[in-house]
C-alpha cells in the first residue's frame, strides 16, 4: 500500500517538507529543466528550489518545444549553468542601473541525462554558459560526489544566487534539503550510515 503523498513537495505526508520551504525573492530568474527520470527521485532537489523561489519555474521533459518562448524573457539575459571550456565564472551584479539580470537555465538530472537534454535541445546547447566558483563541497552526505565541486541542483542554485546577488543570503533554501538528508540517515540507522558513508569512507 503506497503512502499518502503531499501534492506540493511530493514527499510522504508524514515527512512533508513544506513547513521548511521558504518563499524567497530573487533578482535572477531560474528556469529548471528537469529530466523525467528525476521526478520521483527521493532527493528531488530541483523541486525544492522551484518551490522556494518566487522567480523560478520548473518544467519536466526531454524535448522542450516552447524553449524559444521560455528563453525570450524580456528584461533578462539567458545563460546556461553548465560546464564548458568557454564557460564564464559567475560574478556579482554590478551597481549599474541598466544591467540586465540573468535568466539562469539549470538542467536537472545526472550528468549523462543533462547532456542528453542539451543534445535534444540545440537551442539550449547554444546558450552562453556560466559556471560556479571551484571548490564548493556538497552537503549531500549520502552519496560520494563524482568529482570536486559536484553539487545537488538546489546547492548549485544557492551558490549561483549567493554569487550573483551578494550579500543577499539564500541559505534558507537548503533547510528542506538538509532535513531530507537527515531523515534518510535516520531511516537507515546511524550505524549503517557510518559504515557506508562515514568520515574517511572512499
Amino acid at each position: 500500500m503506497s503512502r499518502v503523498q503531499c501534492p506540493r513537495c511530493l514527499r510522504p505526508k508524514t515527512h512533508c517538507l513544506c513547513p521548511l520551504i521558504p518563499r524567497l525573492d530573487s533578482r535572477t530568474r531560474i528556469l529548471l529543466l528537469q529530466h523525467p527520470s528525476e521526478v520521483n527521485h527521493a532527493l528531488n532537489t530541483a523541486r525544492l528550489a522551484a518551490l522556494g523561489l518566487n522567480n523560478a519555474e520548473l518544467i519536466v521533459g526531454e524535448v522542450f518545444d516552447d524553449l524559444p518562448k521560455l528563453l525570450n524573457c524580456p528584461g533578462y539575459q539567458a545563460r546556461l549553468l553548465f560546464p564548458a571550456e568557454d564557460a564564464q565564472p559567475l560574478q556579482a551584479y554590478s551597481s549599474a542601473p541598466d544591467e540586465q539580470p540573468l535568466l539562469l537555465v539549470v538542467p536537472d538530472g545526472t550528468w549523462r541525462k543533462a547532456r542528453k537534454l542539451l543534445h535534444l535541445n540545440p537551442l539550449l546547447a547554444a546558450l552562453p554558459r556560466v559556471t560556479l566558483a571551484a571548490g564548493a563541497v556538497s552537503r549531500y552526505r549520502l552519496r560520494k560526489a563524482p568529482g570536486p565541486g559536484a553539487l545537488s541542483t538546489v546547492e548549485a542554485i544557492v551558490q549561483a544566487l549567493q554569487t550573483l546577488e551578494a550579500p543577499t543570503s539564500f541559505e534558507p533554501l537548503l533547510k528542506p534539503f538538509e532535513a531530507l538528508i537527515d531523515g534518510q540517515i535516520e531511516a537507515m540507522g546511524e550505524e549503517v550510515f557510518q559504515r557506508n558513508h562515514g568520515e574517511g569512507k572512499a
